[in-house]
């Protein structure tokens, strides 16, 4: 790729003076930036999208200047290279699409109101103010904020509000930063706040649509992971405060912005008298996420986008490390195990697959780097990798010297290596070059081969993928004694039954499942590990029935030998395991058509697996019970209504009677009991009711359980309904489509309407959420749900003349691949695995 000159380049920034007058009412932004810096030449560039610029000055005196709205640009033509003072006069309109500056809605008793707020990353901050709008260009800000304000509204930002005159408010100057990290907001909210030991301010904003004691648990996570950071990291937090901010309308997750940190509610509010463990977990390991950034990211933060990785795979692991160590009983590292590691390695395995490390320059193309499979979960297991290898302590050394060598500036992946491979006295960049560079991740063959124990590494794939030749350097962490690191194409341990009788106990590699690669061991081997795995820990029975589903779904075994070890796993209470168990069950469903013998089978199947956890859970939570059991009963329940066995259908139908309100059913319970009464007691009054329900509720925890259940209904009828729903942003904010477009065509009842819906109105979801860095993800979630000849040519009809389109193609591509990899596998396999599935429920 040629290298694109960055607007860096010409004119580097010191300091912006912001000034934004917002009118709600009109959706108009009158702007002045006032931007300092050096220009390396005459004619420079600034960033701007959709900006109406009526004049720009350089040290007072006016200059030329035009815009290239395609090239999102503002070149200025100034009389001499030098240090200089622009400033630029210009209009901006409030935008509807959740990027730059934008309007949050809400309803209070009916009542309809709105927050403003920002989201600036990737390239959208030029839509609020010109500038360089690149990672690089680190400046200081001031802001100063009008707006048509009502008596007892709240305006935040980066920095503490510093005063307020003639209706502006004015903030404190910003540390040296990035401009996708600048954020403000302001409307009617409620706030909670404390200290750190440090003192550093910690605030939870959010609508009054919210319980004012739904911000209890943000606000205690926020408070202990900054000063967990703050030990662990050996610097610092360097702003005085950190405030936690629940917008009603969210693309992403969230958003680390220096102080000011967004989120989605549902991701920052909870609900103490009815949440579940598993929401707990999510909001706590959001939040560690995001303050992670403060530190990496923020106070340090890449060069360039194609450094992404730097930012997110870091924090993706670190909000692992921070709950573990504030919340050691939940054993959250499990649910790493069960969520970014297999993400990542079915996503790592699919034929076109981007790197981590991916040269990009085209805005569209940056916002396609954000592949969670990739970017956040591979990265986090390359890190995870790093940590086993070098230990907590290099680990902490390093990125102290990292953050001392860096703070407030810019750095690469590669001065990351050295300050880690430094503090451990090793060439980690070496180690590391290949995971970072290369797509994909090894398959490691053991075998016995003549006596000798043998490895072999190849890259793994599933679809049709060519083999390059990759090698990897890899932490093998064996059973037996084994070199720290593979780093040749085979290896030879010795004599098999000398090491086997030395060691006594089973062969096997990756122990503790933390480097990113998969084994397949040979049938002596494989024979010796099942005959011993229910002694294994419940993570390393994730990773042997894990490797056994990945092996099969890349056609190096076939699916049918993976059927019989659901039944030889299945009485096992971890939910580790059951997650692996179920995974593995739902997989089959893509080897029947409904209403099939073959279904009437594996439903059959189903069945067997979950009765004896169905009765031992029940479906209510029990006062005191283990966080296993918690985190294990929707898993058994989700399976167990798959089946439609009578008796959990009547157990569903006797809780739902219980409660003189939906919202009132356990949160634990409730999306399954919901599902239960929609499929199997269905009326039109219960639809209404919970789509209404779903319209005024502000509890995200249970607007997601009537999601869940409303899609499941069987009545096509229904079904026409939500899809009307869909483009209807009062019932269904854009935020919230992609998860009611998923659920709507994973069902069969439903999935032709939803699959119209997205080929018949894509220019509507183009204009309505393509800004930002979650469309793309309608393409995956399409893909995820074909597996027939039929689906395939109807996606390669509707998608590939879209390949040309900037941060479109490879996502195509990759699925286009994907469908067809699982047309072949299950016309292939179809008819032995229904077998397998027939003998299992004999």
């Amino acid at each position: 790729m040629t290298a694109t000159k960055h607007l860096y380049e010409t004119f580097q920034p010191t300091h912006y003076d912001l000034y934004l007058d917002v009118d709600r009412q009109t959706k108009l932004i009158a702007g002045k930036t006032t931007v300092s810096g050096h220009a390396t030449e005459a004619e420079i560039r600034l960033n701007q999208k959709d900006l109406t610029v009526s004049g720009v000055t350089a040290d007072g005196a006016a200059v030329p200047f035009t815009t290239d709205n395609a090239a999102q640009t503002l070149t200025i033509t100034l009389p001499a290279a030098g240090d200089v003072t622009l400033t630029v006069d210009y209009t901006a309109p409030l935008t509807d699409t959740m990027m730059g500056i934008y309007p949050s809605y809400y309803e209070i008793d009916g009542v309809k109101k709105q927050l403003i707020g920002t989201q600036f990353e990737t390239t959208a901050a030029r839509q609020a103010f010109p500038g360089v709008d690149e990672p690089e260009a680190k400046a200081t800000f001031d802001l100063a904020i009008k707006f048509d304000e009502q008596p007892g509204e709240t305006v935040i930002a980066n920095m503490p509000e510093i005063k307020e005159e003639g209706g502006v408010h004015y903030f404190d100057t910003t540390r040296k930063m990035s401009t996708y990290l600048v954020a403000f907001a302001f409307g009617d909210m409620q706030k909670k706040l404390t200290k750190t030991n440090s003192g550093v301010e910690i605030g939870v904003f959010t609508t009054k649509a919210h319980k004012p004691e739904e911000l209890d648990f943000a606000l205690d996570i926020a408070k202990r992971s900054i000063e967990f950071y703050e030990d662990f990291y050996q610097t610092p937090y360097p702003l005085p405060h950190s405030y936690q901010l629940g917008l009603p309308d969210f693309s992403a997750g969230a958003m680390e912005n220096w102080g000011l940190v967004t989120y989605r509610e549902a991701y920052l509010t909870l609900d103490p008298s009815n949440s579940t463990l598993r929401q707990k977990q999510l909001i706590a390991t959001v939040i560690a996420h995001e303050l992670a950034h403060q530190w990496f990211g923020d106070l340090v933060t890449m060069k360039w986008w194609d450094d992404l990785w730097l930012n997110e795979s870091f924090a993706n692991m670190m909000e692992f490390v921070a709950i573990d160590a504030l919340e050691p009983d939940w054993h959250i590292w499990e649910t790493f195990q069960t969520g970014d590691a297999p993400s990542a390695l079915r996503r790592d395995a699919t034929p076109g697959v981007q790197s981590v490390h991916m040269q990009v320059e085209d805005p569209a193309e940056i916002d396609a780097l954000f592949d969670g499979a990739i970017v956040y979960a591979k990265g986090a297991r390359m890190l995870v990798m790093v940590r086993g290898l070098i230990g907590d302590d290099a680990l902490r050394t390093g990125l102290k010297a990292y953050f001392d060598a860096h703070q407030y500036g810019n750095a690469a992946g590669a001065d990351l290596w050295a300050a880690l491979g430094k503090a451990a006295g090793i060439d980690l960049g070496a180690i590391m070059h290949g995971w970072l560079e290369q797509s994909g991740y090894p398959v490691v063959t053991a075998s016995v081969i003549d006596g000798k124990l043998t490895l072999s590494q190849k890259q793994f794939f599933i679809g049709d993928g060519e083999d390059t030749g990759r090698l990897w350097q890899i932490p093998l962490n064996g059973s037996y004694a084994t070199p720290q690191l593979m780093t040749t194409a085979t290896l030879e341990l010795g004599d098999y039954q000398a090491l086997r009788d030395e060691a006594g106990k089973p062969f096997r590699l990756n122990v503790g499942n933390e480097s990113h690669f998969i084994v397949k061991y040979d049938a002596t081997l494989l024979a010796d590990l099942l005959a011993t795995a229910q002694d294994l820990d419940p993570i390393s029975q994730l990773q042997l029935l894990q490797d056994q589903r990945l092996l099969a779904e890349g056609r190096q075994l076939s699916y049918a030998k993976v059927v019989p070890l659901l039944t030889q796993f299945a009485g096992s209470t971890s939910a580790v395991v059951l997650s692996a168990v179920f995974g593995i069950a739902n997989m089959l469903k893509k080897f029947t058509a409904p209403d099939s013998a073959e279904e009437k089978a594996l439903k059959a199947l189903f069945t067997k697996l979950t009765a004896a956890h169905v009765a031992r859970l029940g479906w209510a939570p029990v006062a005191g019970e283990a966080n296993n059991d918690q985190l294990a009963r929707p898993q058994v329940l989700s399976a167990a209504l798959y089946a439609g066995d009578p008796a959990t259908v009547a157990g569903a139908h006797e809780a739902f009677a219980k409660v003189a309100e939906p919202k009132d059913l356990p949160a634990n319970t409730r999306p399954y009991i919901l599902a239960s009464e929609i499929r199997w007691h269905a009326s039109v009054e219960l639809f209404d009711k919970l789509l209404r329900d779903y319209r005024t509720s502000a509890d995200p925890n249970y607007k997601e359980a009537i999601a869940y259940a409303l899609t499941d209904t069987q009545d096509s009828v229904l079904i026409g309904r939500l899809i009307d729903a869909f483009e209807d942003a009062d019932t269904i904010k854009p935020q919230d489509l992609r998860g009611w477009y998923a659920g709507v065509l994973a069902n069969p009842v439903g999935q032709q309407a939803a699959w119209d819906w997205l080929r018949t109105e894509w220019s509507w979801l183009e204009k309505t959420v393509g800004g930002d860095m979650e469309f793309t993800t309608y393409i995956t979630v399409s893909a995820g749900r074909f597996y027939t000849p039929e689906r395939l040519a109807e996606f390669k009809a509707f998608f590939e003349p879209k390949k040309n389109v900037p941060g479109l193609g490879r996502e195509i591509e990759m699925d286009t691949k994907a469908i067809a990899g699982r047309v072949d596998l299950i016309a292939a396999e179809a008819e032995a695995v229904n077998a397998a599935v027939a003998d299992a429920i004999k």
